[in-house]
């Protein structure tokens, strides 16, 4: 199967296998459902990143920042490109059809409000934002973000629902809910012109804190990036396929 990555049009790109799914994700059967990925930020901008986009919520924002990196260099933009792949092989195999956000982790990528409109467009069952946060040293843990107050029907409730079986499946996998931001590993917020821009079920997932060491180093390995991916996806599909 090819996945439809967006940009200003859509690129038709291969799905390699470079992970194997985790036995609860294998046996969903996702065959229909169109999932949005977002792997946040990019190495490159198609113009100024402080250009002002809409909000969402009556205000504007920048367009896009350049993300956090860890302590030794290595970027948020690869890591969530790396996770974003694996977790898109992942849901091929289980029938689905995948949309990346931006085509590649090399050239520009496109402002917050373009990569909202063109998941729209979509009609998907689930857009995900895939994040690692750039929080204080001491703290740890991932946490999943939804838009709060919600703006239409699909933020009210569904966007909520995705938030949970996101945190449900990452926390079943062992990994700490965040110490230092949210509440049990939730976080409704108002600030994320993505989701407010989001008329389907949205969601962004910090899935570690870059700055803090012990995440870091499941962050710069494949093994780790393979274990955020596996739960990712079983949250999707239990969302999805439920």
């Amino acid at each position: 199967m090819r996945t439809l990555v967006l940009m200003a049009t859509l690129l038709l790109v291969g799905a390699g296998g470079v992970a194997g799914p985790a036995p609860t994700a294998r046996a969903a059967d996702l065959t229909g459902k169109v999932i949005v990925l977002d792997p946040g930020h990019g190495a490159a901008s198609d113009g100024p990143l402080t250009r002002q986009m809409p909000n969402g919520r009556g205000g504007t924002k920048d367009c896009q920042t350049t993300g956090t990196a860890t302590d030794a260099g290595f970027p948020e933009h690869t890591f969530t490109w790396d996770v974003a792949l694996l977790v898109r092989d992942e849901l091929n195999a289980m029938g689905a059809r995948t949309v990346l956000s931006r085509a590649d982790d090399s050239g520009a990528a496109p402002c917050i409000d373009a990569r909202a409109e063109a998941a729209n467009a979509q009609r998907p069952d689930a857009i995900v934002s895939i994040h690692g946060d750039g929080g204080p040293s001491s703290g740890h843990g991932f946490h999943v973000n939804y838009s709060s107050p919600g703006l239409n029907d699909s933020q009210d409730g569904p966007s909520f629902a995705l938030a949970t079986a996101v945190r449900d499946a990452l926390a079943s996998s062992g990994l700490a809910e965040s110490t230092y931001i949210g509440s049990n590993g939730l976080y409704g917020r108002a600030d994320l012109a993505g989701l407010n821009l989001a008329e389907y079920p949205a969601v962004l997932v910090e899935l570690g804190n870059m700055r803090n060491a012990d995440d870091a180093a499941h962050m710069v390995v494949e093994q780790g990036r393979a274990a955020y991916a596996d739960a990712v996806v079983r949250g999707i599909a239990a969302y999805v396929g439920g």
